[in-house]
C-alpha cells in the first residue's frame, strides 16, 4: 500500500498514494503539480515545487527524503508552498532535519494565503483555498486559462473563421477552467463553500469513512468526510471525474470497493474512481 498508483480521471493523470493516518502524496503529472508528501516515492523527487494541505505528519513525512534526495542528485532546490499557519513548524522540521544531516538541505518557502494565486507557467495557476480540518488548511485549485470561439461563430466554417480573423475581428474569448481541485484533508461543508470544488473537471476528496463503522458525527469531528456526507451533495458536484483517496485502514481494498458499488447513487458512481492499490495490470484506468 505505499507505492503509487498512476490512474486516469477525465483525461488527466493522477500518481498518487493516500491512507488516513499512514501517508498521502498526490501527483498530477499532466499539470505539473504535486500534493503533500506524505512519503516520497521515486516519481515525486522531480517536483521542484510541492503544496502542502496541513501540517499532519501522514501529509508531510516526507519532505526531509525528498528534500535530501534532490540535494543528493545536485537538482535544483526543492519550493514547499505551505499554507501561513504552518510557516513555523515547517522551518523548523527541515532546520532539524540539517542538524541531525550535518548538511545544508536546502529549500525555499512560500506561503499559501485562501484566494492568492501562484503562477507555475503556461497559463496555469494554483489558487488556495480553506478546507475545514481540525487544524488550519488549505485545498488547492489548479486553473487554466482557455480560450473559446465566440457563441455567434459556432457552427462556421474554418474559411470564414480565418477570414474573419485576418480582418482584425475577435473571434474567441478567455476562460478559467478549474482543471483540478484537490481538498487535503477536510469536512464535507468544503464543498457547498467552494466553488471551485464543485467545478473541477478532476475533484480529488477525500472519503475516510465509507458506512457506520464510524458515525456521520465522529466524521465531523475528526474534520474527515463520511460518504453518507457526499452522498448527500450528489447533485452539487458538476465534476467530470472525482477521485476518493484518503480511505480509513479499518476498510481493505476490496470493503472499499464493495461499499461504493453498493452505497454510491448512480449520479456518483459513474463518475467516482478509488484510489486504490494497483490491481494485477500495476495501472488502475478509467
Amino acid at each position: 500500500m505505499d507505492q503509487p498508483v498512476e490512474l486516469i480521471a477525465a483525461g488527466t493523470r493522477v500518481r498518487a498514494v493516500s491512507w488516513a493516518g499512514v501517508h498521502t502524496v498526490i501527483e498530477l503529472p499532466d499539470l505539473g503539480v504535486c500534493f503533500d508528501m506524505g512519503i516520497c516515492p521515486e516519481s515525486a523527487i522531480r517536483h521542484r515545487r510541492v503544496f502542502f494541505t496541513h501540517g499532519h505528519v501522514d501529509h508531510v513525512g516526507g519532505i526531509a527524503h525528498h528534500c535530501a534526495t534532490r540535494a543528493l542528485r545536485k537538482l535544483p532546490p526543492p519550493e514547499y508552498v505551505v499554507p501561513e499557519d504552518h510557516l513555523v513548524g515547517f522551518e523548523a522540521v527541515l532546520s532539524g532535519f540539517r542538524l541531525l544531516d550535518r548538511s545544508d538541505l536546502p529549500a525555499t518557502f512560500v506561503v499559501a494565503r485562501p484566494g492568492e494565486a501562484i503562477d507555475i507557467g503556461k497559463g496555469t495557476r494554483v489558487v488556495p483555498f480553506r478546507a475545514i480540518h481540525r487544524v488550519p488548511t488549505l485545498g488547492y485549485a489548479v486553473t487554466r486559462t482557455r480560450r473559446s470561439l465566440l457563441p455567434e461563430l459556432v457552427g462556421k466554417s474554418n474559411d470564414e473563421i480565418v477570414a474573419l480573423r485576418r480582418a482584425g475581428l475577435v473571434i474567441d474569448v478567455a476562460h478559467d477552467v478549474v482543471e483540478a481541485a484537490f481538498c487535503g484533508d477536510t469536512t464535507a461543508g468544503v464543498i457547498e463553500r467552494e466553488a471551485a470544488v464543485r467545478s473541477a473537471r478532476v475533484l480529488i476528496l477525500e472519503a475516510t469513512f465509507l458506512d457506520d463503522l464510524v458515525s456521520v458525527r465522529r466524521a465531523r469531528e475528526t474534520g474527515h468526510v463520511h460518504l453518507d456526507e457526499l452522498i448527500e451533495r450528489a447533485d452539487l458536484l458538476q465534476n467530470e471525474a472525482i477521485v476518493l483517496t484518503h480511505f480509513s485502514m479499518r476498510y481493505s481494498p476490496a470493503e472499499v470497493r464493495e461499499i461504493l458499488a453498493r452505497r454510491l447513487p448512480a449520479s456518483l458512481r459513474d463518475r467516482v474512481i478509488p484510489l486504490l492499490p494497483a490491481e494485477p495490470t500495476g495501472r488502475t484506468l478509467r
